[in-house]
């Protein structure tokens, strides 16, 4: 899969803020855009180790930073305290099983019109929000049943 806008972006941005850019980064960036979901620095790291074991774990979590300075990844940080990453994208929320870790993207305009209609109401200007709901999955749910 080509990823060449994401690369051009980070050029970009790194170029405007005279910082280096490497293969490392370039390798680390790769290897974020071809995970899927939501991806630990220590998974990024795992993955990039096997094309390029000189890379430490330092330079993961420093890149991480700077893609999600740069505008090409999101932290996320949910209830279990461990920080993931994601590909910059449209807003969207979050629902975390407790048992297993599945973490599930959803999009309901409702709940989004709702919002913006209370912060009216209370005359509060938003200006970002969060929206995550804990449980269990369903595979979980028929376990915990049992």
């Amino acid at each position: 899969m080509s990823h060449e806008v994401e690369q051009r972006s980070l050029s970009q941005y790194l170029e405007e803020h005279n910082l280096k850019h490497t293969k490392q980064r370039e390798a680390i960036l790769a290897a974020f855009l071809e995970a899927t979901g939501h991806i630990t620095s220590e998974e990024i790291h795992s993955c990039v180790r096997a094309d390029h074991p000189n890379i430490g774990y330092t330079t993961v979590y420093r890149t991480m930073k700077l893609l999600c300075d740069a505008g090409l990844a999101s932290e996320r940080r949910f209830d279990d305290g461990v920080t993931r990453y994601e590909i910059e994208q449209e807003h969207h929320d979050h629902l975390v099983c407790l048992r297993c870790g599945k973490i599930i993207e959803f999009e309901c305009a409702m709940i989004e019109k709702t919002q913006m209609e209370i912060a009216d109401r209370y005359q509060f200007r938003v200006l970002r929000h969060r929206h995550e709901l804990y449980g269990h999955c369903d595979a979980c749910a028929e376990e915990v049943a049992k």
